[in-house]
Order: C-alpha cells, then sequence, then structure tokens
C-alpha cells in the first residue's frame, strides 16, 4: 500500500502542488519564527553576559519614592567604602537619563526610549573600560561629551565639533571629545548614547556626589558571592546587590520573556494560516478521492480492506506534508533573517551573532506539517474506504447520502448557536472575562458556520444570479458549477471566510475604537498644542517656565504627575494651572467649580466621589508624598476624563512636597490659534530641543489613534498569509473541477462555446465562490466586531459602533480579484482542452 501511495503521489504531482505550497507557507512560519526568536535570545543573552563579565557585584540605589527629599542613590563615600572591600579591585559609578543628540538637520537621532546619557568613570589609568574610543578622549570638563560612534557617523560629528544635547530640560551645547564603541544596551537597541563628565552627569540625572549604579569589580580569583557578603553590609537596605553573573541571568530572563509574547503573537498567526490550509488540504484529498472512486473501489474489489485504504491515503498525504515540512523548514530559515534585517529598518538593532538553528525549530516543522496534513486527509481517506467494490462497474462517483447530510446540517447549526449565545453573552459580561467568553464562542461559531457553509452556499449565491444573466450563457453555466457541489464550494469558500471574518472584525473592532477615541480628543482638548518629550520620560519644571516664555500665549497648564494617601489608600493626582485648565481642557462640571482650584482646593472625578461618598465641601485628610500630612476640601466633581487622573490640584501645591515633579504633558492655548508662526515660537522658547515634540489637534489624535492604526496594519500583514493560501484554495479547487469536467467542457465547446465564454464561465465561477466566502466572512467578522466593541463600552465613555464601509467594499473588491486571479491558469487549461480528447475523457 506504500508503494501505492508513492505512485499515486508521483501522478497527481501537478495537482498536489497547492497543498505542498499552503502546509510550506505554514510550516515556514512556524519554524521561521522560532529560528527568530530563538536567534534573538540568544543575542541578547551572549550580550548581556559580555556586559557583565567584569563586574563582580552589580549594586542599584533602592527606589526611593515615598520621601523624595531622602538623600537619593549611592553616595561618593559608599562608592570609596564599596572599593576598599577585601577582594575588590575597583567600584565605578554610574547615573544614567535621557540624553538626545539632533543631527545637523535639527532631527533627534535614534528613536526616543532607547536615547541615553551617562557618566565617564575612568580609572587609575585615566581609561573607562566600558568605552573603547577611535578618536579624542573621556570627557573631563563640563562643557565636554563623548558619543558613540553610529550616533556620531549619523549625525556627522567629528572631534571638536560642537554638540546640541537635550535632556529632558533646556538644550545645551558641548565641544565632542570623543568618539567611541561599546557593548551598551541603549546603542545596541538602535539609540545613542551621549557620556557626560561624572559631576555634570549627576547634576543631570540625580544629585552631585551621588550615583545610581555602582559595579563592584573583583580581583583575579576572588570569590563573588563573598565580595556579595560585605557588599551587602555597607549597602544596608538603601541599595539593591547582586552578582554579575546572576543580574546577567536575570536579564536574559527578563529578555526570553519579553519575546516570548511576540513568539506567542506570530506562533498564533502561523497556527491560522495552518487551520486554513486544513481545508485546502481536505478539499484537495476529497476531489482525489472522488476521481479516484473506480480505482479505489477495484482495490477493494482485489482484497483491499478498508483500514488499508485508509493507510493508503493517509500515507499519501504524509509524503506530501513530509516534502512540504522540509522545504517550509528552510524557507523558514530564510524568513528569520529577512525578520533580522528588517527590524534594521525601524531603527531596532539586534546584538550580532548567527542565526541559531536548533533541533526544536526542525522537528516542530515536521510534526506539524506531517500532523497537519495527515489530519486533514482522515476524512476523505475514511470515506474512501468506504466506497463499495461494485462502484467500480460504474462511473458515477459516490454521493454523500441524505442522513450523512442531515447530521452534518444538525451538528453546524448546534455548535453555531452555542457560539452565537457565548458571543452574545460575553458582550454582555464585558471585562476580561466577557472577551475570554467571546473568544471561545468566536472558535465555535466559526467552525459552526465552517459545517453549515455548504448548506448556505445555494440559498447566498442563488443572489448572485442576476449579476451573472448579463454575461450570458457563461454567466449561467458559472452559476451553476458553483453551487453543483456545495461541499467543495464550501470548503474552498471556507478558507477566505476565516481570513475575511478576522480581518473584518479587527476592522470593525478599530474603526470603533478610533472613532471614539477621535471624539474624545476632539471633545476634551481645547488646547491648541500639547508638548511630549520623545523618550516618554516627561519634561521638567524648566521646560515649563522656557514655554511660558512664548510671545502671544493665552493659556499654558501642565498635567504634571503625583499622588497623595488619602485616608491611607494611595490616589493619583494630576497638578495643573488653576485658570488655564479650563481654556486647554474641557471638563465637564458636574458639581462646584474649577475656579475653587485657585484656592487651594481638589477637584475629583464623579465616579470617585460618588465610590467614595464625596461631595462639594467635603474635607479630605491627605498625607503628600515627602510625609507631611493636610487637609484638602472637594471644590469640584467633574465628568471622568482620559487627560486627567481621578483628583485635579494646584500643581503650585504638588511642588511644594515635590522637588522634581513629573510632568508628562503641557497644553498650550494661543491667542491666535495654531498656526506655523506660534509653532516655530513655542519650539524657539524651548531652545529648539528637538527630544521636545509639539502636537496640534490634528497631531493629538493621531498619536491616540495611530497606535490603533499601526496595530491594524500589522495584523493585516501576517493575516496576510492565511489569505495567500485561502487563494491557493481557490486556484486548486477550480484545477481540480476542470480536470474533472473535462468531458462536459469538451461537449460544451462541441456545441458552440468558444473558448473566450469557457474562459469566461471558469473565471465567473471563481468570483462567485470567492465573493461567497468573502459575505460569510465579513458577516461574522462585524458580529465579533461589536462584540469585542460591547466590553470596551466602560473604558470608551464615547463608544458607538462604526462599521468601516469603505474597508468592507475594498475587502470584497479584493475576493472578487482573488478570484479572477485565481482562475486565470484553470481557465486557460479549460479552454486549451482538445474538443475531441475531453469528450473521450472519464
Amino acid at each position: 500500500m506504500f508503494r501505492t501511495a508513492l505512485r499515486n503521489v508521483l501522478a497527481h504531482k501537478a495537482r498536489l502542488l497547492m497543498t505542498v505550497l499552503a502546509v510550506m507557507l505554514g510550516v515556514a512560519f512556524v519554524s521561521g519564527t522560532l529560528v527568530f526568536t530563538d536567534t534573538l535570545s540568544q543575542a541578547f543573552r551572549n550580550q548581556s553576559a559580555k556586559s557583565y563579565d567584569d563586574v563582580a557585584v552589580a549594586v542599584t540605589a533602592a527606589p526611593n519614592q515615598q520621601d523624595p527629599n531622602q538623600t537619593p542613590g549611592i553616595s561618593e563615600r559608599t562608592r570609596q567604602k564599596l572599593a576598599a572591600l577585601d577582594g575588590v579591585a575597583g567600584a565605578t559609578g554610574r547615573v544614567n537619563g535621557f540624553a538626545g543628540v539632533p543631527d545637523k538637520s535639527g532631527k533627534l537621532i535614534g528613536v526616543g526610549w532607547s536615547n541615553k546619557g551617562t557618566n565617564f568613570a575612568p580609572g587609575q589609568d585615566g581609561k573607562d573600560p566600558a568605552y573603547a574610543f577611535t578618536s579624542g578622549t573621556g570627557p573631563v570638563k563640563d562643557d565636554q561629551i563623548a558619543l558613540d560612534k553610529e550616533t556620531a557617523d549619523k549625525g556627522g560629528y567629528q572631534v571638536g565639533d560642537q554638540v546640541r544635547v537635550a535632556t529632558n530640560g533646556p538644550v545645551e551645547t558641548y565641544t565632542l571629545s570623543g568618539v567611541f564603541t561599546t557593548e551598551d544596551g541603549a546603542v545596541s537597541a538602535g539609540g545613542s548614547l551621549v557620556v557626560f563628565d561624572t559631576a555634570t552627569a549627576q547634576k543631570l540625572y540625580l544629585k552631585p556626589g551621588h550615583f545610581l549604579d555602582v559595579n563592584v569589580t573583583g580581583k583575579p580569583g576572588a570569590d563573588s558571592s563573598k565580595i556579595l557578603a560585605e557588599v551587602k553590609k555597607v549597602v544596608g537596605d538603601t541599595a539593591d546587590a547582586q552578582t554579575g553573573q546572576a543580574l546577567a541571568e536575570k536579564q536574559a530572563k527578563d529578555i526570553e520573556e519579553g519575546l516570548s509574547a511576540i513568539n506567542k503573537m506570530l506562533l498564533g498567526f502561523a497556527g491560522i494560516a495552518l487551520f486554513v490550509g486544513i481545508f485546502l488540504i481536505s478539499n484537495t484529498f476529497t476531489m482525489l478521492v472522488a476521481q479516484r472512486t473506480k480505482e479505489l473501489a477495484l482495490m477493494r474489489a482485489v482484497g483491499a480492506s478498508r483500514k488499508q485504504i485508509t493507510r493508503s491515503v493517509l500515507a499519501e498525504a504524509g509524503l506530501v506534508g513530509l516534502v512540504a515540512s522540509v522545504v517550509g523548514f528552510f524557507l523558514g530559515i530564510g524568513l528569520a533573517a529577512t525578520l533580522r534585517s528588517a527590524m534594521g529598518a525601524f531603527d531596532l538593532k539586534v546584538p550580532s551573532g548567527d542565526l541559531v538553528i536548533g533541533s526544536t525549530p526542525l522537528v516542530s516543522a515536521l510534526a506539524v506539517g506531517v500532523l497537519v496534513t495527515m489530519l486533514a486527509a482522515w476524512l476523505p481517506g475514511r470515506r474512501a474506504a468506504k466506497i463499495p467494490p461494485v462502484a467500480a462497474m460504474s462511473s458515477v462517483h459516490a454521493v454523500a447520502s441524505t442522513k450523512s447530510l442531515v447530521v452534518r446540517n444538525t451538528i453546524g447549526a448546534i455548535v453555531t448557536a452555542l457560539g452565537a449565545v457565548a458571543i452574545i453573552g460575553g458582550a454582555g459580561s464585558g471585562g476580561d472575562d466577557g472577551r475570554m467568553l467571546i473568544a471561545g464562542g468566536a472558535f465555535l461559531a466559526l467552525i459552526g458556520v465552517i459545517i453549515l457553509i455548504p448548506l448556505l452556499s445555494r440559498p447566498v449565491i442563488a443572489l448572485a444570479r442576476p449579476f451573472l444573466k448579463p454575461f450570458g450563457v457563461a454567466g449561467s453555466l458559472a452559476g451553476q458549477n458553483a453551487v453543483r457541489n456545495p461541499r467543495r464550494t464550501g470548503a474552498t469558500a471556507s478558507a477566505l471566510a476565516i481570513g475575511l471574518t478576522l480581518v473584518t472584525g479587527l476592522s470593525v473592532l478599530g474603526a470603533t475604537v478610533g472613532s471614539a477615541v477621535d471624539r474624545m480628543t476632539t471633545d476634551q482638548v481645547k488646547a491648541d498644542y500639547m508638548i511630549t518629550m520623545a523618550s516618554g520620560a516627561g519634561l521638567n519644571q524648566a521646560a515649563l517656565d522656557a514655554v511660558r516664555t512664548t510671545p502671544g500665549l493665552a493659556a499654558v497648564s501642565p498635567q504634571q504627575a503625583g499622588y497623595l494617601q488619602v485616608k491611607g489608600d494611595f490616589r493619583s493626582v494630576s497638578g495643573v494651572t488653576p485658570g488655564d485648565i479650563e481654556k486647554v481642557l474641557n471638563l465637564k462640571v458636574v458639581d462646584g467649580s474649577l475656579g475653587s482650584l485657585a484656592q487651594g482646593k481638589v477637584a475629583v472625578e464623579d465616579k470617585t466621589a460618588e465610590k467614595r461618598g464625596w461631595k462639594v465641601g467635603t474635607t479630605l485628610p491627605v498625607e503628600f508624598s515627602d510625609k507631611k500630612k493636610g487637609t484638602l476640601t472637594v471644590g469640584a466633581v467633574y465628568e471622568g476624563s482620559e487627560f486627567v487622573s481621578p483628583m485635579v490640584l494646584d500643581a503650585e501645591i504638588l511642588n511644594a512636597h515635590d522637588p522634581q515633579p513629573y510632568i508628562p504633558q503641557i497644553l498650550v492655548k494661543m491667542d491666535g490659534g495654531a498656526s506655523a508662526t506660534a509653532e516655530k515660537a513655542l519650539m524657539k522658547a524651548m531652545g529648539d530641543n528637538p527630544a521636545m515634540t509639539v502636537m496640534d489637534q490634528k497631531d493629538i489624535r493621531d498619536s491616540f489613534g495611530g497606535v490603533i492604526n499601526m496595530m491594524l496594519n500589522i495584523m493585516y500583514g501576517l493575516l496576510a498569509m492565511a489569505l495567500i493560501i485561502a487563494v491557493l484554495g481557490v486556484v486548486n479547487t477550480l484545477a481540480m473541477s476542470v480536470f474533472e469536467r473535462q468531458q462536459e467542457i469538451g461537449m460544451l465547446r462541441a456545441i458552440g462555446l468558444d473558448r473566450r465564454r469557457v474562459k469566461r464561465m471558469v473565471r465567473l465561477e471563481a468570483v462567485v465562490i470567492s465573493l461567497f466566502g468573502a459575505v460569510v466572512g465579513i458577516g461574522l467578522g462585524s458580529f465579533l466586531g461589536w462584540a469585542i466593541g460591547e466590553t470596551l463600552k466602560s473604558t470608551l465613555p464615547d463608544y458607538a459602533l462604526v462599521l468601516p464601509w469603505g474597508r468592507i467594499g475594498i475587502f470584497l473588491l479584493l475576493a472578487g480579484l482573488v478570484g479572477v486571479l485565481a482562475s486565470l491558469w484553470p481557465a486557460r487549461s479549460a479552454a486549451k482542452l482538445n474538443m475531441l480528447a475531453a469528450i473521450k475523457a472519464e
């Protein structure tokens, strides 16, 4: 039977080509994902280990959020104590924070969050082991800096040049003293590294004479664990200490956990691609079995058992899956290399290293490809085994019994109903639990619709027949051919339906959320501009003071982040400018007046006030961030806003208790509204700081909605694999259908249907099947998009369902185009059939 399976595979290799391609693409996605994440994990692990090669113990200042007035960081005196311990060769202190460098055109080099500033800490030899200088030397004066080589090259800077450096305050100009190479993670991530002399870095990022980290180097042969014990005695609970090896392992573990999310997402889409491929594979083997009815029946007649017939079909599937898996594995390696290279296009660097090709990707590729193919071929194999020997006497293919169709439709209806109930229940529940229920319901609904899709094909495709009439005989024949074999049509359309269900669901959800965010921004933001830091690190008081010097300013208010303890509970609070906050934000007051902020009173969000039983006039005992106690009176209650915390207070009150305020945003209103002149005036007031972003109202809307659009585009790209496999399914079905209907096509040619109309018939049949799958997918996807959107109502005050009719129209158009493209080869083959040879074919 194995020899028979091998002969059948070789005999039908052209017809199995699409199946091989489908499995190959899915396997390539799986193996490519595993190789890619293994490579990244190993590269970052190696870099992490290299970074701590010479570090015996790493000491990090413990966070002290409760009392910022206490001495922050690790003092120089403590560093000297650490350096004097037995077995210690040296102790290097580090401070770091955000620092950005613009190129000659004024554009920030790097991606903001990975732009870093730190200090130059030379040893007795005048060198800092963290930096290998290719030209010049390290900075030793407060007006000098050094740059990593890649940043210097991108900016066109050389030793001696004047370089503007942006921190979270005004821009300063420094002299470039040197250029270096380094293993620092900021540079490896595609950012920049600015090195100041130690005193300047401490002043910028912490406090004179203090460090955030101290790296302790051991003498040759010293025991790191003993050094760690001694270090802990010195630093006590003011700092965290661990061995360099332990820290390297922790970083490697954190990297793996971070990559696992990417890994799971990519494998999820690979699973979708393989799930779609199952229908193509099953359809292919179903048609092959139907075409070989006489052959299989003859095998039964000469003694082959049902198990042998089933095993023969499964052996064919196994061979196909094995070939596709091997090719897909090597294609996956190429995909991993491409993904790694593509990261550079987004300024995301990967540490150097070879591709890691372990046994797991290979075993996974072979297992997934072979098992998926054999699973998909199992049902056709069982059907093949049921072919009676007497069928060898007839050329009529086996037809599904009425009983089997009734059972199928009943099961499909029950599963679909259960899925719909779960989806509706999840939509009503809301939250994470509701979304989990929707996910389970979506799976059931999708399976149920796929089971029912042959039943749905006749009534849905019947709606398309009026549109086929203008094409004459070719259109009528195409409509009849599309519903002649509902199971085949349904299996072909299922692949497109699955892909478009996911794409449409994402589109509906994206359009709905995007519209709600857009309305929220438009309704709530009255400011002409919002100023933020490119690094996301926040602005400081100096930046706010600089903005206030802008000519033509009508109102300016920070959105300063802080916290209070109210009756023992921590509450986030926004520090704002009284009188100006009403001009830059549309906070809807339920009770009281925002004018009370100028009197030192606090405004509270309505839901918080209702939950706590607070109202205008309520006195609240509070504890500020510096542990000082006081009382605040509620002066206003306002509707919840995404732009401020549940409590709002005069920023000056917060500043009295917090010497280093954190300001994520500054909102600005200009006298003449937004204009190019006003934007330039703001940038000039801030010293043309390249790290500060000035956004107008359109930019603000885009910044909130842009993340949604970016995620949608990523999802579309990943789902493209499933749609490509769906296209292969349409091509495969049509090609095998043409082969199966050779005699019929020959007869049509004989009675006057010319080649042009034969092509048109096949082409229209493909378009009808594709549009049928698209309609089912769009309908189910819209339902799922609505359900998930319902669970987000509580977090989006302006939520309202939005159906993206434009995109839905594009999906239908693309589905029709898929049908046309998929039919090119089958239509051409049908038109080129020899009329007499086709009539004689069985």
